[in-house]
């Protein structure tokens, strides 16, 4: 399985509620994208993630030409990190749906 990592400064992105998120770099997303074939769903791609300890299923958000992955609230705590924070991601695309 292909896995990329990356320096991401976290983001609040408001809809219903608040959310934090770390963008994914245009290249590696389009790269993501081409390995999720057939995976996608609502232009979501299951992943497997981890910031630093931390390792986390979730479904990267399309946005803007790339992707954003959700850092769940357990992560932001678990990490002691918050929006503006920098931090090293990794991500790998899982067969299957969060």
């Amino acid at each position: 399985m292909t896995g990329w990592t990356f320096d991401a400064e976290l983001i609040e992105w408001r809809g219903p509620a608040p959310f934090v998120f770390a963008p994914m770099p245009e290249e590696i997303s389009a790269q993501l994208k081409e390995a999720a074939r057939g995976l996608m769903y609502w232009g979501q791609v299951p992943v497997s993630a981890a910031i630093g300890a931390t390792d986390f299923d979730t479904a990267v958000w399309p946005k803007d030409g790339r992707f954003l992955v959700p850092v769940k609230v357990a992560v932001q705590r678990a990490e002691r990190i918050d929006v503006g924070d920098h931090v090293t991601v990794t991500v790998e695309v899982r067969d299957q749906r969060p």
